[in-house]
């Protein structure tokens, strides 16, 4: 088997190649990560590989952004007038609540809480066995202190 001499016509020809065979693999991995972020199809990176130039933003001067503002406010202005509501009715001030109404609903908010602690205590107290009630009185009058006799009011003289 002959083996070929590697000319420099050879070796050109393999990178022409292999540049076409890296250029198509880039258009698919372009396409793979346009499909990964959900951009369109026509999206900046076919544009980039093709014409070799980046596209970025564009960039706007501040006049022109002077110019859409104004016209966006004259649109409004022309909407609002057709409408009949006047400019000022797009600011309203919030309702202020008082002292005295604040002090209403504090007061109001520790009455309740008071009657669903009874509830959940009066519940509690419902749902104790009756032996476990008996037992309770029983505890409580064992606690209670006995009555002492009292001591005696005279006292005899101290010999000396």
């Amino acid at each position: 088997m002959p083996t070929q001499k590697l000319t420099h016509e050879i070796l050109s020809a393999a990178i022409k190649g292999f540049e076409v065979e890296k250029e198509r693999l880039e258009a698919q991995i372009a396409e793979l990560r346009q499909i990964l972020t959900g951009a369109s199809a026509g999206s900046a990176a076919t544009a980039e590989a093709e014409t070799g130039v980046k596209k970025g933003r564009r960039k706007m001067s501040a006049a022109g952004r002077r110019r859409i503002a104004e016209g966006q406010r004259k649109r409004w202005a022309a909407a609002r007038k057709e409408s009949g509501a006047p400019a000022s009715a797009a600011v309203k001030t919030k309702p202020r609540l008082s002292e005295a109404g604040r002090q209403r609903i504090i007061e109001a908010t520790k009455k309740r809480w008071a009657r669903v602690r009874a509830a959940a205590k009066k519940a509690a107290r419902a749902a104790q066995p009756a032996a476990a009630k008996k037992t309770a009185k029983k505890v409580a009058a064992k606690r209670a202190p006995a009555a002492k006799p009292a001591a005696p009011t005279t006292a005899a003289p101290k010999a000396e």
